[in-house]
């Protein structure tokens, strides 16, 4: 029979927690409200989180943000008669979220894909108000959003990925083959248009495919080249889905967009996503973002184009304990023989990279024989199929949340490579303009989400191994480590100390007794006190220039909207006044705040090109100050502005140019392509007898005066461009395996290279910019050479030096073929052309060869 129903009135819930205890969960659900997850929730009832149009609330990795986000939303739901939608990164989450609403009975309906296939009840009991909609960000985020009406309560799950996942609705992704967004056709045709902002040099190599020397992405600023918007719009608007619906939602602001292009790709879109004119996002009375870290340098705001969002952040519970393995720091066998016997002992793995043909590779070379490997393909409806193998590895790229594996459904994450290159324009900003600073907030965040996949209660427990020398040594920067919360700093130390100079034997006992902790004390009594005692010395700080930051992204945001309304005067003064902002972040952020001042001059000449001719000189000023202020010759290398007054070159960037254009003319060109061909051929060798000499040939290629010095504890070539800048290099090409450490007693020897030089030379002083390098495979120093190591010491891989030697090879053989009847005035400047587009001047060097200050690289003590 039904049960009858009392006529009572209903309640009122003054706080989401109270409503908590009404609802009509089912046995399965959860027991209750965990500490944290109650704390959470009587802080968001005070008023002025209520009221807020935008709060962000930061429940870290594995602490269960979701259950307490749906029970706000309910309490809108209930309380406040509204309309709210939860929306998640992928549909699979958003069946998980909705399973979790279900199981705590939280009336929900799931709104994902094509809203003609929506079930009609469920997007009536949405419009009614009786249930809240369970939907992805784009469904929120497209050029025609069908959740209707705009729900009045907007939930962001996984908001620090947010840039991936909104940034993505608004960027026209072209490739040449081999994904969904290939179009053969439609890359070459825009490689047309974009011409006019590419040089002759960059032009040719994409157009052939040519892989230059380094992973290089090139930037055209639309803004700058008359009519250039309206040729993108000719091309991209006669196009038929998919394409044409990321195409309209930058169409309006197209002028304002950035063109990132390199061999495979073009990527059109605005530095900042353009929310303000959607209106299911803007109509909505709050916003909530939930995050595993909110982080202190305003990315959050970034990726949503929101400022003034308000935050609530508790101290960050417990999640699990990991045991982190370094294998490139075990100074016996290779890293790949030792990651493939731990996967052995844990009996299945979860492989994350940055893309996919990494994370198969590596998932393939460390699966046992006969162990199925699993791919996105496998798992796009959950972790499942991994989790019940007994034994298999599934690879996933760029995949670092929302992935469940607690328990025993796997032990085991092994992570590769820094994160940092998702999209072209975080490539552009991290390896071309050195705006490293702007990108560490959220690839922070993915390096952690990814080391807390099998770590997802305070009761897991799960091995990390930790692989590849960018990744080591992006762990191991101070300013990276420290900004980690005291429990990855406490595990990161831990397992450094554990894995450097340590023996394969001792590293696999080490991870037995680990997985055997359930059965043995030995993790328990001699690791936990440990890692106990690391984690309560530790506090975290955060990345320098992360007050700078926060302090500029509101104008960040503004300037990009005036700029996509076509408002550039007031776009190039408020993009100035960023640039400003950002002084105040110092060496952490003088790269992005070039970008800005270039950014400012851009749309300081689109508003003269408009009729304001007042802002020409402005726009010329600009450019100037942005290349004065820029690492390296990334803005000299763009198209000049009409008029703009002759840019001088650094000393040191004239001296090589002179130097090469006299060589070329006056030395016969089969005795120099000689010379080129044995530098190449010898920079690619190990033995200090061949390895030496090319590296001398390579200074001499670069225009320097090049020259070993004479007597013992020298270094084993000087570059000299006058006494204007000086390199001194320590080559440690015997240096066969990368494992192990760099010995305190070479680190101490280059420390005084440069007095020693400046000495030879007869001259007072080191001049300003130069630097010393220990040319080395090895990606750690000993620690205490670290300590001691001067500023202007680095550590140089012998790949950067080979690939540094190709480039010289092909600029200097295209400059020899041309130089037939050239006035030697006319030819420096063609010399001066092809350095800087080569990125082989001095300075552009020096940007390659200070990547890995020596003080950095000191594994923790």
């Amino acid at each position: 029979m039904a049960f009858k129903r009392v006529g009572v009135e209903k309640a009122s819930y003054d706080t989401p927690e109270a409503l908590y205890r009404d609802l009509p969960r089912t046995p399965e659900a959860v027991p209750g409200l965990l500490t944290h997850q109650g704390d959470l929730l009587r802080q968001y009832a005070e008023s002025r989180h209520v009221d807020a149009r935008d709060i962000a609330l930061e429940l870290p990795t594995g602490t269960g943000k979701t259950i307490p986000a749906l029970v706000i939303c309910e309490w809108w739901r209930q309380t406040k008669k509204a309309r709210a939608a939860y929306a998640c990164p992928t549909d699979q989450l958003a069946r998980q979220v909705a399973a979790t609403a279900n199981r705590e009975g939280v009336p929900a309906v799931v709104l994902t894909g094509n809203h003609k296939s929506w079930p009609l009840d469920d997007r009536v009991r949405y419009d009614a108000g009786e249930a809240i909609a369970i939907t992805t960000y784009s469904t929120v985020f497209n050029s025609s959003p069908k959740l209707e009406p705009h729900p009045d309560l907007l939930v962001f799950d996984d908001a620090h990925n947010g840039e991936q996942y909104v940034a993505e609705q608004y960027c026209v992704k072209v490739t040449r083959n081999g994904d969904e967004h290939s179009h053969p056709e439609l890359f070459d045709k825009l490689l047309g248009v974009l011409a006019p902002g590419l040089s002759d040099l960059s032009l040719r190599r994409l157009r052939d495919g040519e892989v230059g020397g380094h992973d290089h992405v090139e930037l055209v600023i639309p803004a700058q080249h008359d009519r250039m918007a309206e040729q993108i719009d000719a091309v991209l608007s006669s196009l038929d889905a998919p394409w044409t619906f990321r195409y309209s939602m930058i169409r309006k602001a197209l002028a304002s967009c950035l063109v990132y292009l390199n061999q495979s790709g073009i990527q059109i879109r605005p530095l900042i996503p353009q929310t303000e004119d959607n209106r299911a996002f803007t109509d909505a009375r709050q916003r909530i973002y939930l995050s595993a870290t909110l982080g202190d340098a305003g990315d959050l705001e970034r990726s949503f184009g929101r400022s003034g969002i308000l935050r609530i952040a508790l101290p960050e519970p417990r999640s699990g304990q990991r045991f982190m393995v370094f294998p490139d720091l075990v100074s016996e066998d290779d890293a790949g023989t030792l990651t493939q016997e731990i996967t052995r002992r844990a009996g299945k793995a979860l492989v994350l990279a940055p893309d996919a043909t990494t994370a198969l590779a590596t998932a393939a070379a460390i699966a046992q024989p006969g162990w199925p490997v699993l791919t996105k393909d496998n798992v796009k409806d959950g972790m499942d199929p991994l989790a019940v193998l007994p034994n298999g590895v599934c690879a996933l790229a760029s995949r670092y949340d929302g992935l469940d594996l607690p328990h025993d459904a796997c032990r085991l994450v092994v992570i590769e490579s820094v994160p940092d290159r998702d999209n072209l324009q975080e490539r552009f900003l991290s390896r071309e303009v050195r705006a490293g600073a702007a990108l560490n907030e959220r690839v922070r965040t993915r390096v952690v989400q990814g080391l807390g996949r099998c770590t997802r209660a305070a009761n897991d427990w799960a091995i990390v191994v930790v692989r590849g020398q960018e990744l080591t040594r992006y762990l191991l920067r101070p300013e990276i480590l420290s900004s980690l919360s005291p429990d990855l700093q406490a595990e990161v130390r831990f397992g450094v100390e554990n894995s450097r100079q340590t023996t394969t034997n001792d590293v696999l006992e080490n991870v037995q007794a680990f997985l055997d902790q359930e059965s043995s004390p030995t993790w328990r009594e001699q690791a936990v006190p440990e890692l106990n005692t690391l984690r309560a010395s530790f506090r975290r700080k955060p990345p320098e220039g992360s007050e700078a930051l926060a302090a500029s992204v509101a104008s960040e945001i503004e300037a990009c909207a005036l700029a996509g309304h076509n408002k550039w005067g007031e776009a190039s003064s408020l993009a100035n006044q960023v640039a400003n902002l950002l002084s105040q972040g110092g060496e952490a952020t003088v790269g992005y705040r070039a970008f800005w001042l270039l950014l400012a001059g851009m749309w300081a000449y689109r508003a003269a090109a408009e009729g304001d001719q007042s802002m020409l000189a402005t726009a010329h000023r600009l450019v100037f100050n942005a290349d004065r202020t820029a690492r390296g010759a990334w803005v000299r290398s763009l198209p000049s502005l009409p008029d703009a007054p002759p840019t001088d070159m650094p000393p040191h960037d004239d001296i090589a140019v002179a130097e090469a254009a006299r060589q070329i003319l006056n030395q016969p060109p089969g005795k120099l392509g000689k010379r080129l061909t044995d530098m190449v051929r010898g920079l690619g060798e190990v033995s200090h007898t061949r390895y030496e000499p090319a590296l001398t040939e390579l200074g001499f290629f670069l225009g320097a005066e090049a020259a070993k010095p004479q007597g013992s504890g020298r270094s084993d070539s000087n570059w000299c461009w006058g006494n204007t800048m000086w390199f001194a290099l320590e080559a440690k090409s015997e240096h066969t395996k990368p494992e192990g450490l760099v010995p305190h007693n070479d680190i101490r020897q280059v420390n005084d290279q440069l007095k020693l030089l400046a000495a030879d030379r007869g001259h007072d002083g080191i001049p300003t910019g130069s630097i010393t390098a220990i040319i080395s495979p090895r990606l750690g120093v000993d620690p205490s050479g670290a300590i001691g190591a001067a500023e202007h010491s680095h550590l140089v891989h012998p790949d950067t030096m080979l690939e540094l030697a190709r480039e010289v090879d092909r600029a200097w053989t295209d400059l020899i073929g041309k130089r037939t009847g050239q006035d030697p005035a006319q030819f420096q400047r063609l010399v001066a052309t092809a350095f800087t587009q080569h990125g082989i001047l001095p300075s552009q060097v020096r940007d390659r060869l200070t990547e890995h200050p020596v003080s950095n690289l000191g594994t923790p003590a």
